[in-house]
């Protein structure tokens, strides 16, 4: 699950940046000084975005693929516990 949200924020993220070129164009020929500049505050910037987008993807996908996992994991400890329904292995693995 992880290096799926990975993947699709690095695609957001790339998407923002060529949206952020575009229409920042007027600025290259100061380039050289913006970076000199402002290097460090755009790269650490762009590191907080990344990391908000991630956090963001992330709690996203667990709200709509794990709705109800919690409620779906009893009803398998349940079936663990009393054995029916399940295989014998898994449940003599829960009681040792």
């Amino acid at each position: 699950m992880i290096p799926n949200i990975f993947f699709a924020t690095t695609i957001i993220f790339i998407a923002i940046g060529f949206l952020l070129l575009q229409e920042c164009a007027f600025l290259i020929p100061y380039r050289t000084l913006l970076l000199e500049k402002y290097g460090r505050v755009i790269t650490l910037f762009a590191g907080l975005l990344f990391f908000n987008l991630f956090a963001l993807m992330y709690l996203i996908v667990r709200k709509l693929l794990l709705k109800e996992t919690g409620r779906k994991l009893a009803h398998i400890e349940k079936q663990l516990r009393t054995g029916e329904s399940i295989s014998e292995e898994l449940s003599r693995r829960l009681s040792e």
